[in-house]
């Protein structure tokens, strides 16, 4: 079940034409929402909804005998028992094989790799529960009032297979609010639903199937200029696909009422790698420094421990993302970088200028280039073979061959980097415009877009990156 195909259009359109006649009535409309996120997890995930059914009554009972205790160990082993069974299902499912993998090659075993089936999101929804369960602990959040507005927020369809990561705090009050949204923020879901649904299905899609994949399978049979051009491409088409999914989330759960925090904010503009993280992902960077970061000791230890504290956060993002030495590795750089980052500003004063800025940006994206080598490759071998590549065999005269025999590819490459570099006044005044545009207009906005996605898709159905974590 994807955003980007014809059958959860079809099904969203069914789900939103009932939603008009109930929407009003909060129980109904609690009901109504949680049984098509079921049914949507279902279709996305099989029989593993029945293992979300599980976290959901798991979490919720816990945290509300953490509410109810009175004493602090109580509470502490209440947590710890939420800690064991969720990360217990994300470890058994996610990094069973890895770890026997391990043990194979330390020796110190021979196991045969077990045959599991990742659930669909678990990473996200196994997040959005420790959150809702370590803010009770906290005594930061008072537990949901029942058993089905929890569910309702973790089964949330929009967000529940690839985020963004939600936190209770910031929906759990939305469900038993007064719903409406302004002819504005109507135009603004249009808005995010289009650009998510033309980034992902046109741009990711297809510099992806037609130039990208072809290259980092085998790197070797192209030049160095051209695994240039396929890593560059392949910033664009996470960028595109993750984003281009999160815009589409974001804005479909404001057409039903409820608003998610945005999950990025042109990161390709960060002018440092502590600014990349601030715009990259930012549901997931701010769950890493609240729940882990922080309780870490954050800087509050010294600035050795802030740098080590930065280091182990970004390793254990890296592992998150797959249980892969290559994940780790990604981790690690971005780890080290975000350190030594912290450490030159505070020894360098570097001036503010334009100059500056500018020269950031581009030292900053090609690292983070550099790390998404890593991030895509099958392999280590794979990585460096791209990376080596690059400057052993560049051949730099093909140039305009390459553009003339990948003219499309090219045209979307530059599109999209030009788009994701215009300011964000600008997009704030397409939406605005949009909002004052007639309903027919709109209407064809949407039809044009869909015929574009329709004339560019690949034969087999795309699916976001993000699924596999």
């Amino acid at each position: 079940m994807l955003f980007n195909t014809g059958v959860f259009l079809f099904l969203f359109l069914i789900l939103v034409f009932f939603y008009q006649f109930i929407y009003k009535k909060e129980n109904a409309r609690i009901t109504y929402l949680t049984l098509f996120s079921l049914y949507f997890y279902y279709k996305s995930g099989g029989w593993f909804f029945l293992l979300l059914i599980l976290s959901t009554v798991v979490d919720y009972t816990i945290a509300n005998f953490i509410y109810k205790s009175s004493s602090q160990k109580i509470k502490s082993a209440w947590l710890v028992l939420s800690l064991i069974i969720n990360l217990g299902f994300l470890a058994y499912f996610k990094y069973t094989n890895f770890i026997l993998g391990i043990v194979n090659d330390l020796e110190l075993g021979h196991f045969h790799p077990m045959s599991i089936v990742l659930p669909v999101g678990i990473s996200f929804y196994t997040f959005q529960v420790l959150s809702y369960t370590i803010d009770v602990y906290r005594g930061l959040l008072k537990p949901a009032k029942n058993i089905f507005d929890f569910g309702f927020y973790i089964s949330f369809f929009p967000h529940l297979v690839a985020g963004p990561i939600v936190r209770a705090s910031a929906f759990l009050p939305q469900i038993h609010t007064k719903l409406k949204i302004t002819d504005e923020e109507r135009a603004t879901a249009v808005f995010l639903i289009l650009t998510g649904l033309f980034k992902k299905a046109v741009i990711s899609d297809y510099i992806s199937t037609n130039f990208v994949d072809r290259v980092f399978d085998s790197p070797s049979l192209y030049s160095g200029f051209e695994n240039l051009m396929a890593v560059y491409g392949y910033a664009m088409q996470i960028y595109c696909d993750f984003s281009g999914y999160s815009d589409m989330a974001i804005g479909v759960a404001l057409l039903l009422g409820y608003r998610l925090g945005i999950n990025f904010n042109q990161p390709y503009q960060s002018a440092s790698i502590t600014e990349f993280w601030r715009r990259w992902h930012i549901s997931l960077s701010s769950w890493l420094r609240d729940y882990l970061y922080i309780p870490l000791g954050g800087n509050r230890k010294g600035k050795f421990r802030q740098y080590l504290n930065l280091f182990i956060t970004m390793l254990l993002g890296g592992l998150w993302h797959g249980a892969s030495w290559n994940f780790v590795f990604w981790g690690f750089l971005h780890g080290a970088a975000l350190a030594i980052d912290k450490l030159i500003r505070e020894v360098i004063n570097i001036p503010k200028t334009f100059f500056m800025r500018v020269l950031g940006v581009i030292v900053t994206f090609h690292f983070v280039c550099f790390c998404w080598v890593y991030f895509r490759a099958d392999s280590f071998a794979t990585a460096s073979e791209i990376i080596s590549g690059i400057f052993s065999r560049f051949n730099g005269k093909i140039c305009w061959q390459w553009i003339q025999g990948y003219e499309f590819v090219f045209v979307l490459m530059l599109f999209g980097y030009l788009t994701h570099f215009i300011p964000e006044r600008f997009n704030k005044k397409s939406e605005l415009m949009l909002s004052r545009t007639p309903v027919f207009a709109q209407s064809f906005l949407i039809v044009a877009v869909v015929w574009i996605v329709i004339q560019v898709k690949s034969a087999d159905i795309q699916p976001f990156i993000y699924f596999q974590f």
